[in-house]
């Protein structure tokens, strides 16, 4: 984090994770001195105001600061617009007068908080109690309500689907696992990836390969769900995965791809399909393998068909 904001102020605005000596972590990481650092970014990231909690240089934390007042500044704009239509329909000129009534009203500390707890849906025109319209004024006739305190968005507090504890490790394929675990469908793990295990908002443990795409957000801002996950030396079971491959499209050159799968390495073909286009063709299998050695094999084994040119994993967005 505080190497985002050395950067550049919009590099650190925008961090949504960071790789160190080429591993993902989390933007909690701690550096050391002769770490190589990558800093990934995305025009959809906001600054959060746990990131208070990881900077340790005044620089940065006055970065995020001023980030942070920024990003209040622009939802309040759309509080603001609420408020006028609220106004409007209620026969409410927009005034100071008016705006400062309501300010009182829930005990905000500003006409900044004000409309931003109106566009964070904190404070609830729509049930708007206890007062009188007189000449285009607003009275409050009762008590004004509990205080509405301005929320700390996406403070990532562990919450009821937090991992029990952070030194726990699922050992996926263990009989003996007390831990109910599912393999994530966006980038099918197989046994020898290197994955860890993250629990989602419906307390379901759902293991990711480190490379999936959906890593970065999940270790960087949902860290507390995260769980240590390696694979048991007992893991039986058989896992999907796709592969895609292109070449020089000849006679023949399905059946040899075919021959290579399923009677070379008697691998277990689930789907395959081809498409050729002007001598160049482009192919999908989904096969099933044992673990991570048994899918390179296969891979090695497709590289050495006449025409092919390339075999890949397929990404998790393809």
């Amino acid at each position: 984090m505080i190497s985002a904001f050395h950067i550049h102020t919009q590099v650190g605005s925008r961090c949504m994770g960071a790789k160190v000596n080429s591993k993902l972590v989390p933007l909690s990481h701690g550096l050391i001195s002769g770490d190589q650092i990558e800093i990934i970014t995305s025009k959809n990231q906001s600054p959060k105001e746990d990131w208070l909690n990881y900077a340790n240089t005044a620089r940065a934390k006055q970065k995020i600061k001023s980030s942070l007042k920024e990003e209040k500044k622009k939802i309040a704009t759309d509080g603001k617009e609420i408020l006028r239509r609220k106004f409007k329909s209620l026969d409410v000129e927009f005034l100071s007068v008016n705006i400062a009534a309501l300010e009182e009203h829930f005990h905000q500390d500003s006409i900044t908080d004000l409309y931003y707890n109106i566009a964070k849906g904190s404070i609830n025109l729509k049930k708007l109690k206890g007062h009188t319209v007189e000449g285009g004024r607003l009275i409050f006739k009762k008590e004004p309500i509990k205080r509405v305190k301005s929320p700390r968005p996406d403070k990532a507090a562990p919450d009821k689907h937090s991992i029990p504890g952070k030194k726990d490790v699922l050992l996926i394929g263990d009989e003996q696992q007390k831990l109910d675990y599912q393999l994530a469908v966006c980038c099918d793990p197989v046994s020898g990836d290197d994955v860890f295990g993250f629990v989602t908002s419906s307390g379901t443990i759902k293991i990711h390969r480190s490379n999936c795409k959906n890593a970065v957000e999940l270790l960087s801002n949902y860290n507390y769900r995260v769980m240590k996950a390696i694979w048991s030396s007992k893991e039986k079971k058989k896992f999907s995965s796709r592969l895609k491959f292109t070449g020089i499209d000849d006679v023949g050159l399905v059946h040899n791809v075919t021959k290579a799968i399923s009677e070379d390495l008697n691998v277990n073909m689930k789907s395959i399909s081809f498409d050729s286009n002007d001598g160049i063709f482009d192919g999908l299998v989904k096969v099933e393998i044992h673990n991570l050695d048994h899918l390179s094999e296969l891979m090695e084994r497709l590289r050495e068909v006449a025409g092919v040119l390339t075999v890949d994993r397929m990404k998790e967005e393809e």
